[in-house]
């Protein structure tokens, strides 16, 4: 669907999928989790998440039905305003000058979500899953809302923004920074938030798997709960990333959320 964002200005496509079991009578006045899913790479014009080749959607069946995940259902907006020709993306941030893609992920999608479909109403029904880009993106958003927003699975993120259009902005840059808003919320003590990593062993950027170990070291605690999968052999692609989710990852955050829940 086509969603014009009223608190971004920003007009985007987001795609939707719903669970089995949102449509089973016994669920008909429940409230189901939500999943935010990022995509890596360009995110713009489409969500790689939506399509059949990665089985996003299958999986997330296959692992409710395991008792491994919640029946969630999974919003797949475009993460970009526009192409990341030349390496050029927005964060999932709002960056001056810019689209305002952070606003757009954190409140227009969800506002969608809630105006369209059973949702949980508290934040222990609202997570975020992404790769690379949408990894950071989803990263971010969660330690940036935890009002918000409880949990996160993050495959092969960055940990700290690094897009070239923060030049200027060093300030509105420090906000939006993991380790900065990880500090701010460990000395605030709460709410928790479960933050489940996963990185392949084989990741073309070699900082990887050692920045997100360091991330986990030093801000892993007091209302911060972590996980790392490391994915032996794991390259950076979702092909990596989306079946290693049921190893572990998505279990993590589940455990913690609610869902599906009566009104």
């Amino acid at each position: 669907m086509f969603l014009e964002g009223s608190k971004s200005g920003f007009k985007g496509k987001v795609w939707v999928w719903a669970p089995k079991q949102y449509f089973d009578p016994k669920y008909e006045n429940s409230g189901f989790p939500v999943m935010i899913a990022l995509p890596g790479g360009p995110g713009y014009p489409n969500n790689y998440c939506m399509g059949t080749d990665l089985g996003l959607q299958k999986s997330i069946t296959e692992w409710s039905e395991q008792g491994k995940s919640k029946p969630f259902l999974l919003a797949m907006p475009v993460l970009n305003p526009g192409p990341d020709d030349g390496g050029f993306y927005w964060d999932g941030s709002d960056i001056p000058g810019q689209p305002k893609m952070g606003t757009w992920l954190t409140e227009d999608v969800p506002n969608l979500m809630k105006a369209n479909f059973r949702t949980v109403r508290s934040r222990d029904g609202w997570a975020f899953m992404g790769s690379s880009t949408g990894g950071f993106a989803g990263l971010k958003a969660v330690l940036k809302h935890p009002d918000k927003f409880k949990a996160v699975i993050a495959s092969g993120p960055d940990i700290v923004p690094d897009s070239r259009l923060w030049k200027g902005h060093e300030k509105e840059k420090a906000m939006n920074n993991p380790k900065v808003l990880a500090k701010e919320l460990i000395a605030k003590g709460g709410p928790d938030v479960y933050l489940a990593f996963q990185v392949g062993t084989a990741e073309s950027n070699t900082h990887t798997l050692p920045d997100v170990k360091s991330f986990i070291a030093t801000y892993g605690k007091g209302p911060i709960h972590t996980s790392l999968r490391e994915i032996q052999g794991g390259r950076h692609n979702a092909r990596t990333y989306v079946p290693n989710r049921g190893e572990g990852p998505i279990q993590f955050i589940s455990d913690v959320m609610e869902g599906p829940v009566s009104d």
